[in-house]
């Protein structure tokens, strides 16, 4: 097997990209992703700069080659489709010009969310359908539908011409959080240049059979993430469907921003689920199942560690997640 295991630098966020890594190097990891735009700044990676230069375009590839790593993908985690003039357009653009910097930096993959329009024409905010039981909220889903396509037609040109696949983070709050709903866009649009980043995250604690999900993708699923979930007591009460989270003061000075005036929110002191670290929420043999499923896809897939486990400091997360990640490997 010649998966290339590694990490998304998010949580790195506050280390120069040469000492983010070095962390990743220390801990046996090969595969690089970085941020780009979307709902994160890009420590790592100087866009504007990229764009305009060869030379800085050499010299940033350099920093990878130079360790025996490689850059597997570009992050523009957002949402594209909202309303929002301060979100949306913002998202896009960034979307766009990732694409444009992936194509010239040699890396074949861009991740990002499909987005989520607003409820009509009109709407001010988006406007996530859970189960439109009431028809509607059919008609809700129609007009996002119609939207979605028409922009992602012009995103699967924009890859293509640049070389780049495009894939999609199946996460609730979007319209695509599925893999149903992924075939749905790519089979809606004809698309040929996007497909599914296999975070298996998301799917877990919507209760998905996550190498089920890989089997029936299969050649859609053209990136992964190693990153872990698991149910907590709250669920007993809450189901996994829960909006009770709070407000993050105003001057909090980790607020992780989501768009021009929004941030996340802090989740309740006993969620329903939570991130955890890989190996942490399922364990080594579960994480072997889910390596042979992607590798039976495609045997030379980047799968990167992301680190979102609040229980552990940014190094010792990704330590542990990468020691599992091997030891997973190693048994495949």
């Amino acid at each position: 097997m010649s998966l290339k295991l590694g990490a998304y630098t998010a949580c790195l966020h506050d280390r120069p990209l040469a000492e983010a890594l070095d962390i990743l190097r220390e801990n046996g990891l090969a595969s690089v992703e970085v941020n780009t735009g979307g709902f994160i700044p890009s420590p790592h990676c100087p866009v504007d700069l990229l764009l305009s230069s060869a030379a800085a375009r050499e010299e940033y590839l350099a920093a990878f080659a130079e360790r025996g790593m490689e850059l597997t993908g570009l992050n523009c985690n957002g949402n594209p489709l909202n309303p929002l003039p301060g979100v949306g357009p913002k998202h896009a653009d960034d979307l766009r010009r990732t694409i444009r910097l992936a194509g010239l930096l040699g890396v074949r993959h861009v991740v990002t969310m499909s987005g989520t329009p607003g409820s009509d024409p009109d709407a001010k905010y988006p406007s996530w359908v859970v189960n439109p039981w009431d028809g509607v909220y059919m008609d809700v889903l129609d007009y996002q539908w119609a939207v979605a396509v028409e922009f992602w037609k012009e995103i699967d040109a924009l890859a293509r011409e640049n070389g780049v696949r495009v894939a999609i983070e199946m996460h609730p709050h979007n319209l695509v959080f599925s893999p149903v709903t992924l075939k749905r866009l790519v089979d809606e649009g004809s698309l040929t240049n996007v497909g599914a980043e296999m975070d298996p995250s998301h799917l877990m604690w919507q209760g998905m059979d996550i190498v089920a999900c890989i089997k029936w993708l299969g050649p859609l699923v053209f990136h992964a993430a190693a990153k872990d979930a698991m149910l907590c007591p709250g669920a007993d009460i809450r189901g996994v469907l829960d909006t009770s989270f709070t407000r993050v003061p105003a001057d909090a000075p980790d607020k992780v921003p989501t768009g021009y005036g929004f941030w996340c929110n802090s989740w309740p002191e006993n969620p329903a689920w939570k991130f955890v670290a890989v190996g942490v929420g399922h364990d080594v043999s579960y994480w072997t199942e889910f390596l042979r499923a992607l590798a039976e896809v495609d045997p030379d897939m980047a799968v990167n560690i992301e680190h979102e486990d609040a229980a552990y400091s940014q190094t010792e997360g990704l330590a542990l997640a990468a020691k599992n990640l091997h030891a997973a490997a190693a048994a495949v």
